[in-house]
């Protein structure tokens, strides 16, 4: 599913951002699984719908919007709610793994010298604890970006993140028509087409279809993506 509108820019991308969580990293189900349990003691239940305006802002933002569209404020704050939340996620950050698709389109893009880098909204601590059984996969960036970093003074939607990535490839700022962005998060994709960039969405089957209607292109896994459709030398196995 792609914008037709869209399509006249394709050939042109020159850079590649990539999102983390959820996109090359399977950690949204650690949230899920902790907020699940944090609910639960006040009997109520997390749905998607939170979960959707939850992903990819930054840990305070979400959990504002966590304690407060979930009705429970007055009992929990937005802060004692990431001490409690922190406690739990340390464990399971370090068992992360690869979405699929993820090591085969970084080692390819790599290999055919396009530029690619990462911006997340996961500051340092855990950045580190998500990466470190994949640290040879995650050095091929060319520069990180993370949620804690001096220059993204806003979260997503905002576009502070990828405007910081594409400031410092080489020779940078690249200009934003030529950088594919790639995001699982609806608050993702607003922040890079607030940047001016291109973005394809991989977004989990179990999200509204109605939070996809902004994406260039929409696949189901970075299996489904084809680099030739946006100028970007194809897959050595691709017939």
């Amino acid at each position: 599913m792609s914008n037709p509108a869209a399509v006249a820019g394709r050939g042109s991308i020159t850079h590649v951002i990539f999102d983390m969580d959820g996109l090359l990293l399977d950690t949204e189900k650690f949230y899920t699984e902790v907020q699940e349990i944090i609910l639960a003691r006040f009997n109520k239940k997390f749905d998607w719908s939170l979960k959707a305006k939850m992903m990819g802002r930054k840990a305070i933002e979400a959990a504002r919007i966590f304690v407060e569209d979930s009705g429970i404020s007055d009992s929990l704050s937005a802060e004692d709610f990431l001490v409690e939340r922190e406690s739990m996620l340390q464990d399971l950050f370090p068992t992360s793994e690869l979405m699929p698709g993820a090591s085969r389109l970084i080692k390819h893009l790599h290999s055919k010298n396009i530029p690619i880098c990462i911006a997340t909204g996961t500051h340092t601590r855990h950045y580190d604890l998500k990466t470190q059984r994949h640290r040879e996969l995650f050095s091929l960036m060319h520069h990180i970006v993370r949620g804690d970093d001096p220059e993204v003074k806003q979260g997503k939607p905002a576009p502070d993140g990828f405007l910081a990535a594409a400031r410092r490839f080489k020779d940078g700022p690249v200009d934003s028509q030529k950088v594919l962005v790639f995001e699982d998060a609806p608050s993702g994709v607003l922040a890079a087409k607030n940047a001016g960039m291109n973005v394809v969405m991989v977004p989990d089957p179990r999200l509204d279809i109605t939070y996809q209607d902004v994406a260039d292109q929409i696949i189901t896994s970075l299996l489904d993506f084809k680099p030739e459709e946006w100028g970007l030398p194809p897959f050595e196995d691709s017939n």
